[in-house]
């Protein structure tokens, strides 16, 4: 009798401590879900913002080259009897030529700057989606630990969730840890 009352006693104490853990990594996973959706809606604007700057520059650049040929064309014309307005017209493209030659710089510029803000922005995702993983495999572990009542599968189940953890908190704090291994393992 007093053998059953001890591994009831074991049974409960395991039980309770693979609850607790599930209750916190859950948790915690769902308040990192929420951030890496903020994230994910963020990259998707840096990259939209991309394009439309890289756009935006060849537009520019090819405005400007052909401003630079009809230019050309003009300055040949300009020998002929419609010299003045040839004149006029060569005018006009110098003030756009130039137009674009200032414009292109910024916009380039511009463009690689949101590029950064999207690789910025993919490490802490990278971390979230880390962390996601890491917890996933804790709660499991933990739930095997309670069918198996193994402490052991109970400390490989903290241990991950703990590098769980520290992936959401790098997430959150912005720190530049980056799962390089795990990025291109699963990338």
């Amino acid at each position: 009798m007093e053998i059953e009352v001890s591994a009831q006693a074991k049974d409960k104490r395991i039980n309770r401590m693979v609850a607790i853990t599930v209750v916190i990594l859950s948790v915690f996973t769902g308040v990192c879900t929420i951030k890496d959706g903020n994230i994910v809606q963020a990259m998707d604007q840096a990259q939209s913002n991309s394009v439309d700057a890289w756009s935006q520059y060849q537009a520019t650049r090819t405005k400007l080259h052909l401003a630079q040929d009809t230019e050309t064309m003009l300055g040949v014309m300009t020998a002929g009897p419609s010299a003045i307005r040839a004149r006029a017209a060569l005018a006009r493209l110098d003030g756009e030529i130039a137009k674009y030659q200032a414009e292109a710089p910024g916009l380039e510029r511009e463009a690689r700057r949101y590029r950064q803000d999207y690789d910025a922005l993919n490490i802490h995702d990278d971390q979230f989606d880390a962390s996601d993983a890491l917890v996933a495999t804790a709660i499991s572990l933990a739930a095997v630990a309670a069918l198996c009542e193994s402490m052991g599968l109970l400390f490989a189940s903290w241990a991950f969730g703990a590098a769980g953890l520290f992936m959401g908190v790098c997430g959150f704090a912005g720190w530049g840890f980056h799962p390089d291994l795990l990025s291109h393992f699963l990338g």
